[in-house]
Formats: structure tokens, C-alpha cells, sequence
């Protein structure tokens, strides 16, 4: 049942039942899907009197009756070998196709029937990491998952100072020399370990934010922190690995998600086609927090995205004790309401060594459950506990003793870092709100809240509605999906009809520049009380603080 409102705002549509929505899922996934990179193997009938089509078009013309296109670009340079290959193998070769748009294009041709080997790899270029999915492409299956440190941190941990450092060309040289170094080491071990040549991985799909983008592409991100905020591009044709310095095939198709704008990257294009949001008929959001906050609000007939500075403090790298979420890292936090008695789970094996996002915030929720916290966010230390002790004569709170620790120092929680993250916390609400404003809907509009990245996979949703970060939905809205960056790659990989979904992604969707929305500033004061200084924003919250 296909239901509408009857009032319809700008950009509003319809949205569907849960049933119908299931139903467009399941008929997605049924689809047959023709990776980026095709191996076809082909027996054609050698040239004779009766027919005398030239070689290469004779090759040409099988192809694209096999694979159904139309148009087909064949390298010249590659032609003369080629043709000794085919003579060699006796008309019976595999020919490795790109399926680029708009027109495909053979990169490799192999005597006899070597379809099997056939892979690429899918690289989320973050800030700090580096992760990649590798795939059998002949047979669709992901072979491993893995991730490596970006080596540019070494220049700068964060985007603005590496965009500083970059300013002078040798510099931005060490800057994407360093990263393509790192992908080639990570596919020479990759390589040894399945037993694979580097050369058999025919396709790379890389997402990143913009900055990284360019840093990759070894670009001047200069324009983007600067008045009126421009990247030098948005939209990438694809490359070849051998224009890249990128040790696979040296033909093998390099594609880049393009960016919509200097603070919304390829990352979250990648997000939106994964999680399908283009697609949607209700209105849905998307939050990707990694070094910024980056949201995406619409459905299949608009979109509208915009990203703010909300994301260090959030993923817990800003926290005195915090650090990305990864082993040794508290990501979830109880304190029981009765006996005040205080739990947490860590990520991994071993004793804690800091807390990352997610374990921030529950945290801190759990603090003004149990009357620790006020709704300014400051410590009621009226309030008996022996977890108190001062820090350069202000007032923590003793998460893990020290003698408990990776490093035998206490993990503790100042009001210094509470300052940071409720900033933090009211900026992303205040993102949030300011979006969906400017479009003519409130929060309670959103039918599916996906949230991507790491801060995703280990936030409890109800701890953010408790502390304000996130809107007061009924919790099966929230959608976690992990790292929709690489997920994104991975889908062009296996399915190159999904270039045009980014391609329909990056012409529909429009940025909103928060660094200049007055709305934001006069919002965001507001949200950094907890939940909210308006609490019938957060009823749910309300009912369950008696104080409130």
C-alpha cells in the first residue's frame, strides 16, 4: 500500500509500508549483476574467404554480442600484440572488459580460458585508516577485509593541517606518493597470501572524503578551507592504475566516487548508494561521523547534505582518554540505577587502554541517569561516589581504576572533556535540525536514520537520544551499517550499473554550506544542554528523568 501525505512541502514525496519497501529490497537483490571489470573466454571462428572480417573487429563483435553493448574502445596501442595472441591461442582467448560508461573498453587480452582469475579491490582513503575489501570477482566473493594506518598522518593528523602542509608542490608529491605506496604494499601482502599476481586484479574503486581525494589524485586541496570553499574537481573520468603509480594491472580501471562539494566527499556518495537512501521512498537520513559529521536527508525524488566539525570528539580522539574505536577501546558503558555500580564491554581482547566514541557517550548518559551530571553537562560531586577524585584541581569521575588498565593509568573523565563533547554532541544536533529545516520538515519526518562508520556499528541509540546527539525516534529507525565508505566501493565493483546510481547520487543532491547558515549559530546553543534546553523535543527522555 503506497501511502502520500496530503499537504506536500518543497521536495516532499510519498513514502511506503514496510512491506512494500521489504519488496523493493529483495527484488535489488535479485538482480543479475555484471562486475566492473567482465572475463569472458571466446572461441571465434579464425578468418577464412567465406568470412574475412578483420581480426580485432571480429574480436570486438563477439564481445559485444556476449556482454550486450552496443559501443566497445579498444586500446590501439594494444592491437599488433593482441593479434599475435589471438593467431598463438588459435581464436580461443579470454578478453578482460571494463564496463565503464559511457563506453566499455577491453584492457587485457589472455590466450585460452582464464576467466577465473579475476579480482579487485574496493579502498576506503579515511583520514586516519586505510580499509580495503578484496574480491573474487569470478565467482562474486569477498576474499578479505583488512585496514592500515593512512601514512599521512605522519604529516598531519588532522585534514586542515595536511591541506597547510600541501601548499608547497614537492610536499603534496610525499603526500600522494605515501598513500599509493601504502595501497601497493597492502596488495603485495594481499597478494602473497592468496596466491595471487598483482597484476590479476584488473579494478581499484576508491571513495574518500574531498580532500583525501585529491591528496590521492596529488591535486591542491588549497581552495577547500578557503573562501568560497571549492574543490579544483568534483567529478573524476576514470584512470588507469599506470596513471596512478598503482602496482596491478597496468591497465586495470581506477574508479574515484566523485564529491559534491569541499566538506561532502566521495565517502558519503558511496554511503548513499549502499544504504539505498536514493532509492527510498520515505524520507531518510544518513550520519557518517569520521573526522567531520556528514549528513545526507531526503529520498528517491530529492537530496539535500551538508557536514560540520562535530566528528573528533565524537569518534572519542578529542577526550583526554579517548581514542578511535579499536581493540582495547571501551565502546559500551552501564552504571545500574539502584547500586550505582559501574560496567563497560571493551572492543577486542586485553585491559582497556581509552574509550572511544560510542563508550563516550554512554558514558555520559549513563552519568545524568544516574544524577552525576546535571543538564549543563558539569558534575553534581554532591553526590557520594568513590569515583571522584580532582585533576589539576577540578572535579573527574574514575571509569577504570589504573591498576586495571593497558597502561596502569586511571581512564577518567574530566569536565574539560564533557565541555568537548557536549559541543560536539549539540553541533551534530544542530546539523541535524538545521538540514531538515531548511527543507520544510522536522526530525520526526525521518521514516530510516542510517548510521554509518565506526561511530555506527557500536552506538547505542538510545544513550545519543538520552544525551541530545541524536533526534527522539522510536529506536527502530536507526539503522547502523559499519563503514558504507568501502561497502559503497565494493557495490561498483560487483555491479557496474552502480556507477550510474552515483552518477544520479551526485546531480541530485544539494549542499547546504553550514560554515555561513546563521540558523546553525542560533541553534546551537541551545542543544548543548542535556537532552536539549527545550526537553519536549526529547518526550521519551522526559518521561524516563524524573528531574526533567
Amino acid at each position: 500500500m503506497l501511502i502520500r501525505r496530503g499537504r506536500r512541502r518543497w521536495g516532499q514525496g510519498g513514502f511506503c509500508s514496510s512491506v512494500v519497501r521489504k519488496t523493493v529490497l529483495i527484488v535489488y537483490r535479485m538482480e543479475t549483476k555484471t562486475s566492473l571489470v567482465k572475463k569472458i573466454f571466446l572461441k571465434l571462428s579464425p578468418p577464412s574467404l567465406r568470412d574475412n572480417t578483420a581480426e580485432i573487429d571480429r574480436l570486438k563483435k563477439q564481445i559485444k554480442v556476449e556482454l550486450g553493448i552496443e559501443s566497445l574502445a579498444v586500446p590501439f596501442a594494444q592491437i599488433s600484440g593482441w593479434v599475435s595472441t589471438l593467431r598463438a591461442a588459435g581464436y580461443e582467448v579470454t578478453t578482460t572488459v571494463a564496463m565503464t560508461m559511457p563506453l566499455p573498453a577491453v584492457i587485457e587480452l589472455e590466450a585460452g580460458d582464464t576467466t577465473r582469475r579475476n579480482f579487485g579491490l574496493a579502498v576506503d582513503l579515511g583520514t586516519t585508516r586505510m580499509a580495503y575489501q578484496l574480491w573474487d570477482l569470478a565467482q562474486g566473493k569477498l576474499l578479505v577485509e583488512t585496514s592500515s594506518e593512512n601514512p599521512q598522518t605522519r604529516f598531519g593528523a588532522d585534514i586542515l593541517t595536511r591541506i597547510h602542509y600541501a601548499d608547497h608542490p614537492d610536499r603534496l608529491k610525499d603526500l600522494q606518493a605515501c598513500v599509493v605506496s601504502e595501497i601497493n604494499d597492502t596488495l603485495l601482502n594481499l597478494g602473497r597470501e592468496y596466491h595471487l599476481s598483482p597484476r590479476e586484479i584488473f579494478t581499484m574503486t576508491l571513495a574518500g572524503n574531498t580532500t583525501m581525494t585529491h591528496l590521492f589524485l596529488g591535486l591542491s586541496p588549497a581552495s577547500i578551507c578557503r573562501e568560497p570553499y571549492i574543490p579544483v574537481l568534483n567529478t573524476i573520468e576514470p584512470l588507469t592504475a599506470q596513471d596512478l603509480g598503482l602496482n596491478i594491472h597496468p591497465r586495470a580501471v581506477v574508479s574515484i566516487f566523485p564529491n559534491v562539494g569541499s566538506y561532502l566527499g566521495g565517502d558519503v556518495l558511496a554511503g548513499i548508494l549502499h544504504s539505498r537512501l536514493y532509492q527510498q521512498e520515505a524520507l531518510s537520513m544518513l550520519v557518517d561521523v569520521g573526522t567531520n559529521a556528514e549528513v545526507v536527508f531526503g529520498n528517491s525524488e530529492w537530496l539535500i547534505g551538508c557536514a560540520g566539525a562535530a566528528g573528533p570528539a565524537l569518534e572519542g580522539g578529542v577526550a583526554q582518554m579517548g581514542m578511535v574505536a579499536g581493540d582495547g577501546a571501551i565502546e559500551k558503558i552501564r552504571i545500574d540505577p539502584e547500586t550505582e555500580e559501574l560496567s563497560y564491554s571493551l572492543i577486542g581482547q586485553g585491559p582497556p587502554r581509552g574509550i572511544c566514541g560510542s563508550g563516550l557517550i554512554d558514558l555520559t548518559a549513563e552519568l545524568f541517569m544516574a544524577g552525576l551530571l546535571d543538564i549543563r553537562g558539569k558534575f553534581t560531586v554532591k553526590k557520594p561516589t568513590d569515583r571522584w577524585i580532582k585533576l589539576d584541581g577540578q572535579p573527574a569521575y574514575v571509569l577504570v581504576r589504573a591498576e586495571e588498565t593497558a597502561n596502569h593509568s586511571p581512564i577518567v573523565l574530566t569536565q574539560v572533556d564533557l565541555d568537548i563533547l557536549l559541543r560536539s554532541k549539540a553541533a551534530m544536533y544542530t546539523i541535524l535540525t538545521t538540514l531538515v529545516q531548511s527543507v520544510g520538515y522536522s526530525l520526526k519526518d525521518i521514516e530510516h536514520f542510517f548510521v554509518a562508520g565506526a561511530f555506527g556499528n557500536h552506538i547505542d541509540p538510545r544513550r545519543a537520544v538520552i544525551l541530545g546527539l541524536l533526534p527522539d525516534l522510536p529506536l527502530e529507525r536507526y539503522i547502523p551499517l559499519g563503514n558504507t565508505s568501502l561497502k559503497g566501493a565494493a557495490d561498483v565493483l560487483l555491479d557496474y550499473r552502480s556507477l550510474e546510481g552515483v552518477k544520479k547520487i551526485a546531480d541530485k543532491i544539494t549542499y547546504l554550506e553550514m560554515n555561513v547558515n546563521q540558523d546553525f549559530m542560533n541553534r546551537f546553543s541551545a542543544a548543548r544542554f542535556i537532552p536539549h534546553t527545550d526537553p519536549n523535543l526529547f518526550p521519551s527522555v522526559r518521561r524516563d528523568v524524573d528531574f526533567l
